[in-house]
């Protein structure tokens, strides 16, 4: 497998280096059919040939011994986003040169897909300053110390050099951040007072921390003595230069950010929703259709996850009155009575917290041995279940998944929140651990990115409403094949999916219908039983990420609705194996071209029934 991978990468490589002029000049590539593969992949290439953190976190290229990216940061000037729209409206136009007659029916897969990335990133176009790139979820002042955690490695004394180069790089960095954070101030972007806030609290909380207990210290000093190549008179060393940028590097590039929103929090209003900004209804809109890959309306998708909310919770009902529940009073009261149940927590302790993760890898452990009935597919890479760092657990979600590396140095990771002991209850533990991990997340994201003969488009493109959408149904998936056998079980899967139903509700209450933070707060409380410290992190996640949080149900309602469609179709020719392959070994993709895709597979099924029956 690694010299398949080497062999790939050295093709794209050669790409990259023999191609340097404009994407017009090489229409030859039109009579090549490799050509076409490559012109599809030069593109990502380029872009990330640009980005030493992308690089390093992909964690190809040092296989090859290849690893002078590693000392370098980012370069996030705004002029390098106006170069990377000006690429993407070139590497568009230059589809047009590959006619659909010479290529196969995959190629042609292909082109479909990045005809639509290309056509949405020039409508994204004019809205590019429609973020907030620090904010309290995943902003560009807790990405730097998680990114050195967890991607950069030490294995040499010249992995520990780069560590220090890019502490030292974090200034110009920063830099270049204020010069887009000024331009979005000018056009009268700027973020809801309680993001600035946010941001400004763990800055200074970072800012303020010894460094000899700042994670960027910590993180180095494990890896340090986890690393064989370096004796201890080195990792001394290292470690003294590490103390020494921080304070003198990290802690001024970290000055400039806690200055720079100091002054604007007199700015910053109390509206929360994209409605306030300037084109911002149109904003949200196109926000919409990126996540959910659908022209879905605000007003649709709002009235969708009124009618999923009371579906899911009369279902939940049911089950607690079996359970001995009152529920006379409804869904809320039912729902605080039976989370309060003590059998249902953890210790609140260090042992307790151990313990969680351990139980979660023994899940996912007996979930995996036990999909045979419902997949052929499988990832080659492994899965392993880590806490979420501890400096930035209060404001970050309740779990996420961490894509393996592409050469196998690094499994997937399933990152475990355990700010909050009560955020985890026993009854949801096995639905979380099917959506970040198997069969959902690790399942669909390892087994495109081990897709062979695929352009990386279509390994590594990210469609949130298929991604989030089968991460979803994949917890569908483990409760009908009894993996989720109690009705402990299904409660929490239940619970987990009126949580999506009610992210239709909130997010286009908060950035449509203008609701305030607290009243979205307020409907989630009401509606979910979830812990406060979750709700409240949640809205203000949906509040800096509008229509991100509407992916999820829409794209599980849309593979739920073409399963059944192909299950009407074939009736006892349809077998859930296989339509598992013909969703999985594709991609991610937008969902138009998925039911294109499940349609073709339903006509090629019935066509060969046909055809054997004829013999």
């Amino acid at each position: 497998m690694l010299r398949k991978i080497f062999k790939w990468i050295g093709i794209l490589v050669l790409v990259v280096i023999v191609g340097g002029g404009s994407f017009a000049a090489h229409e030859w590539y039109a009579d090549k059919p490799f050509m076409f593969r490559a012109y599809l992949d030069r593109t990502p290439v380029k872009v990330a040939f640009k980005d030493p953190e992308t690089l390093t976190s992909l964690g190809f290229l040092e296989s090859m011994g290849i690893n002078g990216h590693n000392a370098h940061l980012d370069d996030a000037h705004p002029d390098g986003t106006a170069e990377f729209f000006a690429e993407m409206k070139a590497f568009g136009e230059g589809l047009s040169q590959y006619d659909n007659e010479d290529l196969d029916a995959n190629e042609q897969l292909s082109k479909e897909i990045a005809q639509y990335l290309a056509g949405m990133m020039a409508d994204m176009e004019p809205f590019q300053y429609h973020t907030y790139p620090a904010n309290q979820t995943f902003g560009i002042q807790s990405a730097f110390p998680s990114f050195m955690d967890s991607s950069h490695q030490v294995h040499s004394p010249e992995d520990a050099e780069n560590y220090i180069s890019r502490l030292n790089e974090l200034r110009r960095k920063h830099e270049q951040y204020l010069l887009g954070l000024k331009i979005r101030e000018g056009k009268g972007i700027i973020p809801p007072r309680f993001v600035v806030d946010r941001v400004l609290e763990q800055m200074r909380d970072f800012r303020n921390t010894p460094a000899q207990e700042n994670i960027l210290y910590t993180s180095l000093a494990r890896k340090l003595e986890e690393a064989k190549k370096i004796n201890d008179a080195q990792a001394g060393a290292f470690l003294d230069q590490a103390e020494a940028s921080i304070n003198e590097s990290v802690y001024p590039a970290y000055d400039l950010f806690i200055n720079y929103f100091s002054e604007l929090e007199a700015k910053a209003g109390n509206d929360d929703g994209y409605w306030h900004l300037p084109d911002g209804e149109a904003a949200y809109k196109l926000a919409l259709r990126l996540f959910t890959t659908t022209d879905y309306t605000a007003d649709e998708i709002h009235d969708i996850g009124l009618s999923e909310v009371g579906r899911i919770q009369a279902e939940m009902l049911e089950i607690f009155a079996a359970e001995g529940i009152d529920v006379s009073e409804g869904y809320s009261e039912a729902m605080d009575a039976y989370s309060s149940l003590p059998e249902f927590y953890y210790e609140d302790s260090d042992e307790g917290r151990a313990q969680i993760l351990e139980d979660y890898q023994a899940i996912l452990d007996d979930i995996d041995a036990n999909l045979d009935d419902a997949f052929n597919i499988r990832p080659k890479a492994g899965l392993e279940v880590v806490r979420i760092p501890e400096f930035k657990e209060e404001t970050a979600p309740g779990a996420y998944y961490e894509q393996p590396a592409l050469d196998g140095t690094r499994p997937g990771r399933f990152y475990a929140n355990l700010y909050d002991i009560k955020a985890t209850p026993k009854f949801g533990m096995r639905t979380l651990a099917v959506h970040e991990g198997i069969p959902g997340h690790h399942f669909q994201v390892a087994i495109a990115m081990e897709l062979e003969g695929m352009p990386l488009i279509r390994r590594f493109s990210l469609f949130t409403a298929y991604v989030e959408g089968w991460a979803l149904y994949a917890e569908r998936v483990a409760w009908e094949q009894g993996l989720m056998p109690t009705p402990a079980d299904n409660i929490g899967r239940l619970t987990a999916e009126l949580f999506r139903a009610v992210r239709l509700v909130v997010d286009t209450g908060i950035h449509h219908k203008r609701w305030t933070r607290e009243e979205a707060i307020d409907y989630m409380l009401a509606n979910t039983g979830m812990a406060e410290s979750d709700v409240v992190a949640e809205i203000e996640r949906y509040i800096v990420m509008p229509g991100q949080a509407t992916a999820y149900k829409v794209g599980m309602m849309k593979i739920l609705e073409l399963r059944q469609k192909a299950m009407d179709r074939l009736g006892d020719q349809f077998d859930l194996r296989d339509f598992h392959d013909v969703v999985l070994k594709n991609g991610a993709v937008p969902l138009d071209i998925l039911e294109k895709i499940v349609d073709e597979y339903v006509e090629s099924t019935l066509a060969s029934e046909q055809g054997s029956s004829l013999t």
